[in-house]
């Protein structure tokens, strides 16, 4: 159960920091409401998950998570570009954040 709540909070680091983003600033309501949630509740996640897992393996999974699927999120908007190097570099931490899982 703890594994679950730590990768949905991932996600919702992903979704997070897409609104601060979209947020301008803290100029636009409606995305600066759903980083705030977003934040609140993936923060809840992490440290309840925290109490349970590793704290450096729990905090490297929820990074991973979402840093990856922020990238993708770019990259499927078009606002990053897909280059062998980045696809590469975002297999490897991926990699890594499921050898930590294995290994914990």
């Amino acid at each position: 159960m703890a594994w679950v709540v730590l990768v949905l909070s991932g996600v919702l680091e992903a979704v997070w920091a897409t609104a601060l983003d979209a947020s301008r600033g803290f100029r636009r309501p409606v995305p600066t409401l759903v980083f705030l949630v977003a934040m609140a509740v993936s923060m809840a996640g992490l440290a309840w998950a925290m109490n349970i897992l590793p704290t450096g393996t729990s905090y490297a999974v929820w990074v991973g998570i979402g840093a990856t699927l922020t990238v993708l999120w770019g990259f499927a908007r078009g606002v990053e570009r897909p280059t062998v190097a980045r696809c590469l570099l975002l297999v490897l931490l991926i990699g890594s954040v499921a050898g930590l899982k294995v290994v914990s």
